[in-house]
């Protein structure tokens, strides 16, 4: 299910490099949970997809999109294993990954607060996971219906990190092995577009036109 949300603005923060901004973030769709394994390769059930790519991610949304006759948002270049060709029609009606922007202001939802709602009852983590990734859906959500933002899995985002680690993209929210540290709205992390674990996973964005 795709939740719309209206336009605002959110404060993002790298906690690293001591830094903060506002972001404008414009009217989106966001999926209430992640992409199942059911979804993305037909078995598997409710678990997570995971130890999926920021590239396979993004050419999920492309097939995806295709498979439903929107026009796909992504325009790939064979042979760019480091994503830098990688280019985003923000205004196309397919699916995509949530800017970093909307992906925190959707995990916020309308709260300052470090976490939308007590730890245990809405995320799956290192204290109450077992060791494992849970079926989605099975934690509280926050107040715009959104599951599973914090914990679980990690979740990739579109956005590139910083000049300094290059090609990177950003992963946000935390994931079942995690300390309770990890699992905070303002929480985030980067790879190679090339990276895959098995607590990494993605999250389905649409623009609103």
């Amino acid at each position: 299910m795709m939740i719309g949300l209206p336009g605002g603005k959110v404060v993002l923060r790298d906690e690293g490099a001591g830094a903060s901004w506002v972001a404008e973030v414009a009217p989106f769709r966001l999926a209430a949970c992640v992409v199942t394994r059911e979804q993305y390769s037909g078995s598997g059930g409710a678990l997570p997809a995971t130890d999926v790519s920021w590239l396979d991610a993004i050419r999920y949304c492309n097939e995806l999109s295709r498979a439903e006759g929107l026009v796909p948002a992504y325009g790939l270049v064979d042979g760019d294993r480091d994503g830098e060709l990688v280019s985003c029609d923000w205004s196309a009606t397919g699916y995509r990954l949530p800017s970093e922007a909307e992906w925190e202001y959707a995990c916020r939802a309308g709260s300052r607060e470090a976490r939308y709602g007590e730890l245990d009852e809405i995320a799956w983590y290192r204290g109450n996971s077992d060791g494992r990734v849970h079926e989605v859906g099975g934690k509280a959500p926050n107040r715009w219906g959104f599951h599973d933002l914090l914990g679980n899995v990690w979740e990739w985002t579109w956005d590139l990190h910083s000049v300094a680690y290059g090609p990177y993209r950003v992963f946000r929210g935390g994931g079942a092995y995690d300390p309770p540290n990890a699992c905070r709205a303002s929480s985030r992390r980067k790879s190679h577009p090339t990276f895959a674990i098995d607590d990494l996973g993605f999250r389905l964005a649409q623009t609103v036109r």
